[in-house]
């Protein structure tokens, strides 16, 4: 099997180390380049950050709090390396969330995921992804570019066109979203113009339903996809294996409890927090929002990089119980008072005409009086609100990350 570079394919000790020993620099120059981690890195001294351990310790930043940040702080919310002047490109997505691209190459990162996908230099890739304002047109073209292929320029809608220019460049593959391929492949066929040029497709921005890919796939086109963000660049892409997806060679990647800093073992669903080690944009424990499992093992392709499970949910739980919120953060409050909890998960109901919560807790042997008491006790302290408790066997919630689970009919 190819892969893009040796890095692929070290072993697990010697990519640990070599992560672990830029740490230090990477969060100096967080500090040292930028206003907004120097106050949130403030207490942190970054040589001293030399291991997954110490890293745990440092402060959480959420995408989900960066429009506060950017109004507060424009444009960049003071986490930004560059100088608007100095970037090459500035986009404004939705939200708005503003972004940049910096001028050096192989900024996002995405060859690698063009070649898992068996893009190679000499293809013509038709991309997708939206060039106006928003940055995703420009990953996958500049990426394409690097790996040695040239781009349709295609973005979004206007079907009729891209299928024409489909037919007569007649590309090796498609990049964009999952579901406009269809559109593109289903317009082909209503005019009768030729799209099996395309054989292979890297997807992202959406959900690849296993019916859809197997579809894609009755037609020619084997497709596989990447999770990527505009901020953090690539973070994870699957390879011809098609078990999990395996994690970029320039990020560290924690999964933790929602709402936490709390980093969790291996296999059980959280929040996808990553550390950039992109001098331009150097995140530092920047918390995605998106929920997702460490896998054991390797892949079957030979790539030796840690893998997730892929997208699973958002981690931003949030709910108002009797008019005021309930975090996840305030129920991971409660099972650090309580040891003897495992899996614990609010569930939110209605009793009449009012709001109610009930903690599920995972405890051994289903615990005594006096723990259920105390644990409620607990629960109205760390949420404001009272609430029941209910014991049940250890392993028996299931494992998706979801701690806040709002079962309120509002039809």
């Amino acid at each position: 099997m190819e892969h893009f570079d040796d890095l692929e394919t070290r072993s697990a000790e010697a990519r640990e180390a070599a992560l672990m020993a830029a740490l230090p620099a990477a969060v100096a120059r967080a500090k040292e380049k930028t206003a907004g981690f120097a106050e949130i890195l403030a207490a942190v001294d970054p040589a001293a950050v030399t291991g997954r351990a110490a890293l745990a310790g440092l402060p959480v930043t959420r995408k989900s709090d960066l429009m506060e940040r950017q109004t507060a702080s424009p444009p960049f919310g003071g986490l930004a390396a560059l100088a608007p002047g100095e970037t090459a490109r500035l986009f404004a997505s939705p939200g708005p969330i503003y972004e940049f691209e910096a001028p050096r190459p192989g900024f996002w990162r995405l060859e690698r995921a063009l070649f898992a996908t068996g893009f190679r230099p000499g293809d013509i890739v038709h991309n997708c992804f939206s060039y106006h304002l928003t940055p995703g047109g420009w990953m996958l073209d500049g990426a394409a570019r690097a790996l040695g292929c040239a781009v349709i320029a295609g973005g979004i809608g206007n079907s009729e066109q891209q299928v024409e220019a489909i037919a007569h460049f007649r590309p090796t593959g498609y990049t964009g979203t999952p579901d406009f391929l269809k559109v593109l492949l289903d317009k082909g066929a209503e005019l009768g113009r030729d799209c099996s040029s395309i054989t292979r497709a890297l997807v992202s921005g959406g959900a690849l339903f296993p019916e859809l890919r197997q579809a894609y796939a009755e037609r020619g086109v084997a497709v596989l996809q990447c999770y990527a963000t505009a901020d953090l660049g690539l973070i994870a892409y699957e390879s011809e294996a098609r078990e999990g997806m395996i994690l970029d060679e320039e990020i560290v990647v924690e999964i933790l409890r929602p709402g936490t800093g709390d980093p969790l073992p291996e296999g059980e669903v959280g929040e996808v927090v990553v550390t950039s080690l992109n001098p331009d944009y150097p995140l530092i424990r920047f918390a995605t929002g998106d929920l997702s499992a460490i896998l054991p093992g390797a892949s079957p392709c030979g790539r030796t990089a840690p893998r997730i499970k892929g997208w699973m949910g958002r981690a931003d739980q949030a709910t108002k119980v009797k008019g005021m919120f309930v975090q996840p953060a305030q129920v991971a409050a409660v099972l650090k008072r309580h040891g003897e909890i495992g899996r614990a998960r609010l569930v939110v109901t209605r009793d009449g005409d009012a709001d109610a919560m009930t903690l599920h807790c995972e405890v051994a042997n289903g615990g005594d009086a006096a723990l259920i008491a105390a644990i409620a006790e607990s629960l109205q302290a760390c949420c404001k609100l009272k609430g029941g408790v209910e014991t049940v066997a250890p392993g028996s919630l299931p494992n998706d990350g979801k701690v806040i689970d709002d079962q309120r009919s509002y039809g």
